[in-house]
């Protein structure tokens, strides 16, 4: 087990270290931030010495390892934008994400299971047939259709609920939440559906199919058998099974939905790390762009790391 376990750190450790250096590699050919930071009227000297400043002149790879020595320490560098520390930004920007995250995963899970469970249960029903027919919507659309089309309906036609923007939030312990304020609560409705809606349809599937498979075991039948109620038998037998394989996907796709947030938070204009990080390709903001990628690859690896380590944990035939 602690072989296995000091194994895949070490191959998590190079992927983080891959991914940082091809991204970082990209983002030096996106465009020269110098254009931006001092315009038209800048002269020679003035280029000189900004890039000097900013560690510009310094060929990539020297850029790439420091740029890795100040990470590990904390420090993410300074925005070429902003001109304040990146990872101070990432800290005012996050809550914003995580919040619409978690939303839109609780979204997500619960409708997810209850409509694939549904669907199973009811298979030849009209109603499951329509469900079935409607989860197509949210597979097939792009995510920022689905936010036009949900603020078109809900903002502009109805007039519900606001088409951009956080509402008001309030400051808990540095944390600043819309969960406690109703504009808050408000304006993350729709951002919440049009992130979750993809994953909810992928979860739903999910059940179905597990719910299916499941309903046809022997286990099942036998609980049947015994005289067990139907209720019974469905929710405390077969369900309790089925989500095993959905728990799983379900933890793979958390890091989805950060890194997904990006094009829901362009939609309305969320004040998140996703529209922070479209903001830094304008101006070619290498810092910020490229602590971004980073932070959601740790996310990505450090997700995929935990479920491996309970994958081993349930089955140990896998620590071989």
């Amino acid at each position: 087990m602690i072989s296995y376990l000091i194994r895949r750190v070490l191959q998590s450790v190079l992927v983080l270290l891959v991914v940082g250096l091809i991204a970082f590699a990209m983002f030096n050919f996106i465009g020269d931030p110098i254009d931006n930071m001092l315009g038209q009227e800048r002269t020679q000297e003035d280029v000189d010495r900004l890039k000097a400043q900013l560690g510009l002149d310094q060929p990539f790879v020297v850029q790439y390892l420091r740029f890795l020595a100040s990470a590990l320490q904390g420090n993410l560098g300074v925005s070429y934008e902003q001109g304040r520390p990146v990872a101070q930004i990432l800290a005012e920007r996050a809550p914003a994400t995580l919040e619409l995250a978690a939303v839109s995963g609780l979204f997500a899970l619960v409708a997810g299971i209850v409509l694939g469970v549904f669907t199973a249960i009811r298979r030849n029903g009209l109603a499951a047939n329509a469900i079935m027919t409607f989860s197509l919507i949210g597979v097939s659309l792009p995510t920022f259709l689905i936010g036009i089309l949900l603020i078109y309906l809900f903002s502009v036609e109805l007039d519900w609920l606001p088409s951009f923007g956080r509402g008001d939030t309030v400051d808990v312990g540095g944390w600043s939440t819309g969960f406690l304020t109703t504009s808050g609560l408000r304006a993350l409705i729709l951002p919440a559906i049009t992130l979750g809606l993809y994953q909810m349809t992928l979860i739903m599937r999910l059940v179905r199919a597990e719910m299916l498979e499941v309903i046809r075991a022997d286990y099942v039948r036998f609980a049947r058998a015994r005289g067990l109620s139907e209720r019974v038998v469905l929710f405390r037998h077969a369900l309790k099974n089925t989500l095993v394989p959905v728990i799983t996907i379900t933890g793979l796709q958390l890091g989805s939905l950060i890194a997904f947030a990006i094009i829901t938070e362009s939609v309305f204009q969320w004040p998140g790390m996703g529209l922070l990080f479209i903001n830094a390709i304008q101006f070619v903001d290498i810092p910020v762009m490229a602590a971004y990628l980073m932070l959601i690859s740790v996310m990505f690896v450090g997700i995929n790391l935990v479920v491996d380590l309970l994958y081993v944990a349930i089955d140990p035939r896998l620590r071989t």
